[in-house]
């Protein structure tokens, strides 16, 4: 249950640092920032895994959390002003 929660929390944080450092007004609501800040930090883990940087079962670290919410909000602005 507390893993579930830290995962939200943590995810909504990672979402909100990533709207911020991004220049550019991205239109997200609470609910699309927290799922960001969550998909960002799997994205890094799955890279990071990937390219060996981190061990099956290690966690990410907060910058490429971030770095990897960054690359999902570059990706959603590419495929929203095509739409």
């Amino acid at each position: 249950m507390f893993s579930i929660l830290g995962t939200i929390v943590v995810g909504f944080i990672v979402g909100l640092l990533a709207r911020a450092l991004k220049p550019g007004n991205d239109k997200l609501g609470l609910i699309m920032t927290t799922v960001l800040g969550i998909a960002g930090s799997l994205l890094a883990r799955y890279v990071g895994v990937a390219m060996g940087w981190y061990g099956p079962n290690a966690s990410v670290g907060w910058i490429t959390s971030i770095i990897g919410a960054i690359v999902l909000l570059v990706i959603y602005g590419l495929v929203k002003k095509k739409a």
